[in-house]
């Protein structure tokens, strides 16, 4: 296989994998709105194949509702509901589950496709199949989940939720990576930048499962004022249960999620700089430039997630606005990592 035959194919398969980061972007915003407007538990039971046709008669949604009232949600939280009201969170769930299998079927086809007309790389095969088994486990992760608040509380566990989330992130991520990477033939690896550069990366990351244990514990609503938390920068009660406080205690997780958004928006608006100032790379001050921007939209919606007491608009938006500064990142990280292999060529 010629050079030019090798990069064709590559960059078909980098443009399928930007249609799957992208459907899975938009499943990571559907899940935000699904825990937002408090969803997830509509759905009691995981039906793989059965479970893709919605509810068709007036009969069908009374039977599903009668399902609903069985758990401690509607039991403790939402006594009295109406079956117009069901309807309303049902679908988002619904949707949301939905869209998982579209993600799956959007993935498996054109991979066995690809691998069937041998247009994939055998060093890409690996990596392609990890994904493969990957989003597998994210749907058993999705209702491992939601199974924990069938039990005994009305609400999941904010440990599988940000299991479920990471998971999410971790599989765009890799995506992202690989399809940068697979659309960048001109480029290689420089020798002297130490793989340490990928310690921004692993921060941002970090940063958003701390945002998923705001979201699991509902933590967010704990403190709506800025910069201040209540009457003080630290707020009283820090870390009083301990080291567990930073998972379970609604304070804690706040006051963390604040530092950690700090500590990463002071790191990538400083190496974001020192690159635009220092490289003549174009593409390298391109992606700093669109890292700083992104660090800025975050910072403001996070701000005002906090202000509006979590207005569902709003915190969606700073979900979203997480993932589009981890592509950011991505690019960066790869940009910093890499240069032109023909100074005169493209980049």
């Amino acid at each position: 296989m010629t050079a030019v035959t090798q990069n064709a194919d590559d960059a078909l398969i980098g443009r399928w994998l930007i249609v799957c980061a992208v459907t899975i972007f938009g499943m990571i915003l559907l899940g935000g709105v699904t825990r937002l407007t408090e969803s997830g538990l509509s759905m009691v039971d995981w039906q793989p194949i059965m479970g893709v046709m919605p509810p068709l008669s007036t009969d069908d949604w009374v039977r599903l509702f009668d399902q609903y009232k069985q758990y401690p949600e509607y039991q403790l939280v939402n006594t009295g509901m109406a079956l117009d009201e069901f309807k309303q969170i049902f679908w988002f769930e619904y949707l949301h589950r939905m869209l998982g299998r579209l993600i799956g079927i959007l993935f498996f086809v054109p991979l066995m496709m690809f691998l069937w007309l041998g247009k994939v790389r055998s060093s890409l095969k690996p990596h392609l199949i990890l994904l493969l088994f990957l989003g597998g486990c994210q749907g058993l992760m999705g209702w491992y989940m939601v199974q924990s608040g069938l039990v005994d509380r009305p609400d999941v566990s904010q440990y599988r939720l940000t299991a479920h989330l990471g998971l999410a992130v971790g599989i765009y991520a890799y995506i992202v990576w690989l399809t940068i990477g697979l659309l960048s033939p001109a480029r290689e690896v420089r020798t002297d930048v130490s793989d340490s550069v990928f310690a921004v990366l692993a921060l941002v990351y970090v940063m958003i499962l701390s945002g998923g244990f705001v979201a699991g514990t509902n933590a967010g609503l704990s403190f709506p004022t800025w910069p201040l938390m209540g009457d003080s920068f630290i707020p009283p009660a820090l870390y009083r249960d301990g080291l567990v406080s930073a998972f379970e205690q609604v304070t804690t997780i706040h006051f963390n999620h604040r530092m950690l958004a700090y500590l990463t928006g002071a790191v990538l608006l400083g190496v974001a700089t020192k690159s635009l100032m220092t490289s003549s790379d174009r593409r390298l001050r391109l992606a700093s430039g669109l890292m700083l921007a992104a660090v800025g939209g975050q910072i403001l919606l996070g701000i005002s997630t906090v202000l509006s007491y979590v207005n569902v608009t709003i915190a969606a938006a700073h979900q979203s606005g997480a993932v589009i500064l981890l592509t950011t990142v991505l690019l960066w990280v790869h940009c910093y990592r890499t240069e032109r292999r023909n100074p005169l060529g493209a980049s």
